[in-house]
This record gives structure tokens, C-alpha cells and sequence, in this order.
């Protein structure tokens, strides 16, 4: 079985650009005029964070896991299980990696979907060393088998293992060495209360606001060996819906489009307008298929309240998939609203189309 597993410690000192993976060789990294162009799984690590100093936003939840973080040190203590819950791309792996190294030691990575029975969390749990880290993404889909198998390795630190069938059968309990499980959720609302009480501490993460996706961006243009000022990552920022993965993304996305259209290094506002009109993103961040959504709504539904299962199938998308991927970012918007009767676009929905709009029945909608 497959398993990730990533060596805390100074990245300055594993010679992997950060994180303890292995590179390919290469040439050096430093010298672009011969034609070479760096591996971007290199740049991939160098635009995580590598000390907790280094984490930009989630303020509050970065004090408060500075405290745990500083007490395990000073008591030479593995640090109590963490979960860490919201929405995805806002830095749950990242904080995991990020404490791995603060405390010098090395941190595991698997995922619920992986672990499908009991045999499949062993190879993690015998090799994790004293102190180490086990980082559980998507904990919310641990099997209801796997979830148990797991209540006394927190509380307990051991493991009962069956062996045989029948009257011949025999329990072996074996201890473990102390160690941290990092769970990390989506979907907390999911999660059973026996597993969520064995968390010693919990911390969830929220949307960033722009000016620390502006600092992000800025900070990794430096990285990623291109010049961005404040005013052009500011019309990135506000295109990221508040997430660093989606901005850095975008930043990736401008460069690789610069590198193509324009021979400079630096991402000009210019540069920025035409990369993400290619991407088909507008100044509040909607994407076409955003855009599709609510034209749909007004033209074929005369604004609402029209069912999620009628919207998809209109749109010939999955429901599930706009539930999911689509509407929750036009939520946050204010466009569309969730009613007992159905889906409903907002004025500011039809706004953002292009002013007041009519229905398939002619008539106004605001």
C-alpha cells in the first residue's frame, strides 16, 4: 500500500526544497538563460510555508496552535490529536506539515477513502516513531470499522489484533510509541462524536480576506522568480474566493501566460486582464460556468424558485456538482438564495449580469 510520508526538519537542510521529498537532479536553478526551466514540483514546496512564523492569515488559529505547539516543546510532550476543520484549499496540509517540522520530526499523510479496513491504518501506526505526526485528510470517511480500530490508539496509544477465528482465537495488544493524529475535515458536520471527542484540540479555518491573499501573492511571485507589485496581486486576490490554493493557482495560471505572450518577468495588470479573460474570470471571481448558472435561472426559470435536480438537468450538470462546486461561492456572493421551494437569484445576482433582467415570460424579475 502506498504511503506518503514527509521529513520535518530545516528544508534548507534536506536538499528537496522544502517538505523532504526528493527532486530529480537537475541544473542548478538559478541560471534561466541557457534554457532551462525549474521543475515546478520544486516550486510546488516552496510556496507552502515552512515554519509557523511563515503562515500568513488564520491569525487566531495560528496563536492558539503556537501555545499548544510551545507547551508540547517545553514538556518534550507529543502534541494532543488536532483537527482541523473548513472548506477546502485553505491550509489544513499545510499547518500539518508546517508543525512536523517545528517539532523536528516527521509526519505520515494518508486519507479516509485509503484506509478501508483496519489492516490498511497498520503500516502507519507501526511506523510511527515518538512524537511523530499522522495526517488523516478527509476524516469524515473513515469506515465506520476503521473509526473504532482508531478510539484506542488516541486515547491509548495501543492496538488489539485479533488473531484466528473461533474458539482458537486470540487478542494481541501491542503498544505504541506516543505520537499526534492531525485530522483534517470538509465536512465536520459529518464526523461521528465519539471520533470528534477524542480530539484534543479542534480549530477551524475560515476564508481569507484580501489584503493576506495580496501578502500571499506577493511573497510567492518573489518565489516563483517573478515580479508582481501589490495593485496587480490585489486583482488576483480578489479573484481567489478567499483561498490561497485558488490564488496560487491563478498566479501559476498568469505566469505561465506571461511566459508565453509577453518576455519579461514581471506580471503587469495588463498581463493579469488578459490571462484571466482566457480563463473566462470576471472582476468578482464568477467563472463561466458560474455566469451559466444564473443566466439559467432567469432566462429558463424566471429567476426562481426553481429545484436543484431542474437546474442540473437544464444545464445537463450533475446536482450534486453544482451543489457543491457552484453554488457555495455564489452564496457567499449574495446572488442566489436556498429557499423551502427552491433556488432564487438576488437582485445583486441580476445586477452582476448586466442590470435588471427579465424571465423566460417576459416579465421584470426586480
Amino acid at each position: 500500500m502506498a504511503r506518503q510520508k514527509v521529513i520535518g526538519g530545516d528544508p534548507a537542510d534536506s536538499g528537496s526544497g522544502g517538505g523532504g521529498k526528493s527532486l530529480p537532479p537537475g541544473p542548478p536553478s538559478g541560471d534561466f538563460a541557457g534554457g532551462f526551466v525549474p521543475d515546478d514540483r520544486q516550486f510546488d514546496e516552496e510556496l507552502r510555508p515552512q515554519r509557523l512564523a511563515d503562515v500568513i492569515g488564520q491569525r487566531k488559529v495560528v496563536n492558539r496552535v503556537r501555545i499548544m505547539l510551545d507547551a508540547a516543546i517545553k514538556r518534550a510532550e507529543p502534541l494532543g490529536h488536532l483537527l482541523l476543520d473548513g472548506p477546502p484549499g485553505l491550509g489544513k496540509t499545510t499547518i500539518a506539515m508546517v508543525l512536523a517540522r517545528e517539532m523536528g520530526t516527521e509526519c505520515q499523510i494518508t486519507s479516509g477513502p485509503v484506509l478501508k479496513a483496519p489492516k490498511d491504518l497498520l503500516p502507519y501506526l507501526t511506523n510511527a516513531s515518538g512524537g511523530s505526526f499522522l495526517f488523516i485528510d478527509e476524516i469524515h470517511r473513515l469506515p465506520p470499522a476503521v473509526e473504532e480500530f482508531i478510539y484506542p490508539v488516541m486515547e491509548d496509544f495501543r492496538v488489539d489484533i485479533v488473531l484466528g477465528e473461533g474458539l482458537s482465537a486470540r487478542t494481541i495488544n501491542m503498544a505504541l510509541k506516543p505520537f499526534t493524529i492531525i485530522g483534517a475535515t470538509t465536512r465536520s458536520g459529518l464526523l461521528t462524536a465519539p471520533l470528534r471527542d477524542r480530539f484534543t484540540f479542534r480549530e477551524h479555518l475560515d476564508f481569507y480576506e484580501e489584503r493576506e491573499l495580496v501578502e500571499i501573492i506577493v511573497r510567492n511571485g518573489r518565489k516563483l522568480r517573478t515580479s508582481i507589485n501589490e495593485e496587480t496581486a490585489h486583482n488576483i486576490a480578489i479573484r481567489a474566493r478567499g483561498t490561497p490554493r485558488k490564488a496560487n493557482n491563478l498566479l501559476r495560471w498568469a505566469r505561465d501566460y506571461a511566459t508565453i505572450h509577453h518576455d519579461q518577468g514581471e506580471i503587469n495588470g495588463e498581463i493579469i486582464q488578459a490571462a484571466l479573460e482566457m480563463l473566462e474570470i470576471d472582476h468578482l471571481g464568477l467563472e463561466a460556468m458560474d455566469r451559466r448558472y444564473l443566466q439559467t435561472l432567469v432566462t429558463v426559470f424566471s429567476g426562481g424558485p426553481a429545484g436543484l435536480q431542474a437546474i442540473g438537468h437544464t444545464m445537463n450538470v450533475a446536482p450534486d456538482t453544482l451543489e457543491d462546486e457552484i453554488e457555495p461561492f455564489l452564496l457567499r456572493c449574495g446572488f442566489i438564495q436556498r429557499t423551502p421551494r427552491g433556488r432564487v437569484i438576488t437582485a445583486a445576482g441580476v445586477e452582476h449580469l448586466g442590470g435588471a433582467a427579465g424571465g423566460r415570460d417576459g416579465r421584470r424579475l426586480f
